[in-house]
């Protein structure tokens, strides 16, 4: 399965106005593929919105937007858009099957763009350490872009609230098995959290 990652910057103060529009389109979208969530950034860049979209490869996701293209999709918020990025997301090894459902009130994104030819080592420098990690707290997913940004790596956490990944966090490093060592690759580093939209499948 593949995730396209859909990240809009609106104009501040226009975040509402857009989340309706796009909660009015959606059922009939829905009729074709699934939302797989759908926020909006409370720390790091605000006024941005994500959206993500399972599917099972390229090809499936390639007729659905032809076909979404004649429903009027996706709803028009030029007037309040800034800029837009996609980019399509290929699941690491270790990653858990994309599952919606409720799994927390606030979701860490995290993007990390990578040294060339350098993913390979980074997944090996997770496998280790990811399943204790992930019986701390769960793992939306892990992935690496396909298409887009590239030696882009994307991993999501859902918590009950910030204080919840903090102290997480800061027991997984007391404990010495968290963060995987990777900074020698590491070029850049994005992080954001993120709270989901009353209709968003994955809240």
């Amino acid at each position: 399965m593949i995730v396209e990652m859909r990240t809009t910057l609106v104009k501040p103060m226009t975040q509402k106005k857009v989340e309706e529009r796009f909660a009015q389109a959606l059922p009939e979208r829905q009729k074709l593929s699934p939302l797989g969530g759908f926020f909006h950034t409370d720390v790091g860049t605000l006024n941005q919105i994500i959206e993500l979209w399972p599917y099972e490869n390229m090809a499936q996701r390639e007729d659905v937007q032809a076909r979404a293209v004649k429903i009027g999709w996706p709803p028009d918020n030029r007037e309040f858009v800034i800029e837009q990025d996609t980019k399509i997301l290929k699941p690491a090894p270790f990653s858990p099957p994309f599952k919606t459902g409720k799994f927390g009130n606030v979701y860490e994104i995290r993007q990390y763009i990578y040294q060339s030819g350098t993913i390979p080592k980074v997944i090996e420098a997770w496998i280790p350490l990811i399943e204790a990690r992930m019986k701390m707290s769960p793992m939306v997913g892990c992935w690496y872009t396909e298409i887009g940004p590239v030696n882009q790596w994307v991993h999501i956490w859902p918590f009950q609230d910030a204080a919840e990944r903090q102290r997480v966090r800061a027991e997984a490093v007391e404990r010495k098995m968290w963060p995987p060592v990777t900074a020698e690759w590491l070029l850049r580093m994005e992080n954001c959290l993120a709270l989901p939209a009353s209709f968003s499948p994955l809240r």
